[in-house]
């Protein structure tokens, strides 16, 4: 499924932090798509020592959360490792991933961050702008931003703010376990951001989606290597 794009990817540092300025503008964080029935979630893994790196894309239905498409690539880093830029060394790839599926999922839900982020464009605001699509950030780990802790029961939530804005909430999705951190990514209001990762968490942490993409995008990285390594003893065989 192939989308017109939003702008070039072989870009400076210094012009892609001009682009994250220049469509962040473009953000929709009020809407609140009324049918969220499908929702795909997105990892990516990287193999240390090459400049091979690994997307996956997992599409689940709800509520059952029952897996009906996933897609996957491999491509080379395409832009060097600096933080905030995050989306400018992944998206190339996802969206690769993405021409192979058959099916549009309703929703994004990436494993990184939405508007909690230093100028307000992570990665699944990024992807949700180039695809038009709700999408949604659930990171494991904070990047800007205080909070106060959540309580200890699942669904317990509190305000995460930066720089005096409101820009995610923190969420407890399982009982006394460790929260996550929810923002929007694009075309989706905050309450069903939330609304939506606590409805895809089931007895784990993370939302099934990207859990899912996770586990995926490992089995993918060491299929790869596997591959590798077996090309490389074929060369040595007398």
């Amino acid at each position: 499924m192939r989308r017109p794009g939003l702008h070039r990817w072989d870009v400076s540092q210094a012009e892609a932090v001009e682009m994250q300025k220049r469509l962040r503008a473009q953000l929709d964080l009020h809407s609140e798509p009324e049918r969220i029935e499908t929702v795909a979630g997105i990892d990516v893994s990287y193999d240390k020592g090459s400049d091979w790196l690994f997307a996956v894309i997992v599409v689940m239905r709800l509520p059952e959360l029952q897996v009906i498409e996933s897609a996957s690539t491999t491509a080379l880093v395409p832009f060097p490792y600096v933080p905030g830029l995050l989306s400018f060394r992944e998206c190339p790839a996802v969206l690769q991933a993405w021409e192979k599926l058959q099916l549009q999922p309703d929703c994004l839900m990436c494993d990184g961050q939405g508007i909690a982020h230093p100028r307000r464009l992570g990665i699944a605001s990024h992807l949700g702008l180039w695809l038009d699509l709700p999408s949604i950030g659930c990171a494991k780990s904070l990047l800007v931003g205080s909070y106060q802790e959540p309580g200890e029961k699942r669904g317990s939530f509190t305000p995460l703010i930066h720089r005096k804005e409101q820009v995610g909430v923190v969420l407890r999705t399982k009982d006394r376990v460790a929260p996550v951190f929810v923002s929007q990514g694009h075309k989706i209001s905050l309450n069903q951001a939330r609304e939506i990762v606590l409805a895809c968490c089931t007895k784990y942490r993370l939302p099934e989606p990207t859990r899912q993409a996770h586990l995926l995008v490992n089995e993918v990285r060491r299929g790869a290597g596997i591959k590798e390594k077996t090309a490389r003893q074929l060369t040595l065989l007398p």
